[in-house]
């Protein structure tokens, strides 16, 4: 799908990578960037930057969703490019105490952000992509929904899950004209990275926003369903299959070093 002329929405919008996707629309000639987060007054900077428009939401809440889709519509036309970009880094632990945590809230938390945002979206425009002929989704997700990350299992768990509904969105929809790419960096120079222990998900080295904004619209072009900003991340794919056994073993390792730099 061509960018150009299209009305496209980026939740998560307003920093990080949500914000180079904003700007890599504008760039590529979208008629309008919607600009969707709970931040709103960094939302509305960066739409007015790109001649935009910010909604104030919590992908958490299905109406904050439902909002940001009928006003969308209503103001500036058919959604042709949903981006479910937020996310959150909640039970991290380096010392991988107990994958099952104390409590049940980051596994709720993360759940509701990562898989529960991804599927309001769907629940809402599928219906009027289907009567339309078709649209486009596109969810940031992450290497660790491939993978996994160390030190952190509630961002694991729904990652992973959200790679299970984009795949089943995908095959659902495909005779619909729906089409569905997951974009699946390692990691990303963001702010929310740079508040997280030191550990394995920038063993690869960071890669700016803006790269990975890139890779996605390149992939969006080529209406790819996975897209690497990091390649290296198929080579691990093919060990983890190709061998279950020694790849538990490799990332138990990774997961010793871990706990041993956060002891001391």
């Amino acid at each position: 799908m061509q960018v150009n002329g299209k009305v496209v929405v980026v939740t998560g919008g307003a920093n990080g990578i949500g914000r180079a996707l904003c700007e890599a629309f504008h760039r590529a000639g979208a008629a309008k960037v919607i600009v969707a987060d709970l931040d709103i007054a960094t939302a509305r900077t960066v739409a007015a930057s790109l001649d935009g428009a910010a909604f104030k939401c919590d992908v958490a809440q299905e109406k904050d969703i439902l909002h940001v889709i009928d006003e969308t519509e209503r103001l500036f036309g058919p959604i042709d490019l949903f981006c479910s970009n937020a996310g959150i880094f909640a039970g991290i632990d380096p010392l991988s105490e107990n994958a099952g945590g104390s409590s049940d809230e980051p596994f709720s938390r993360s759940w509701a952000v990562h898989v529960m945002a991804h599927i309001y979206a769907a629940r809402h425009l599928v219906p009027r992509f289907k009567a339309r002929g078709g649209g486009y989704f596109l969810n940031t997700i992450s290497a660790a929904g491939l993978l996994s990350q160390v030190g952190s299992a509630a961002y694991s768990t729904t990652k992973h899950a959200a790679v299970g509904f984009a795949e089943n969105l995908a095959i659902s929809h495909k005779a619909h004209g729906i089409k569905v790419s997951i974009l699946c960096p390692q990691g990303v120079d963001t702010e929310m990275i740079r508040t997280l222990p030191k550990g394995p998900q920038s063993g690869d080295g960071d890669l700016p926003p803006a790269q990975v904004a890139k890779d996605a619209l390149e992939g969006i072009e080529c209406e790819t369903f996975l897209i690497l900003p990091h390649p290296q991340v198929l080579t691990y794919m093919r060990n983890k299959t190709e061998n279950y056994d020694r790849w538990i073993g490799g990332m138990a390792k990774i997961q010793a070093k871990l706990r041993e730099e956060h002891r001391g």
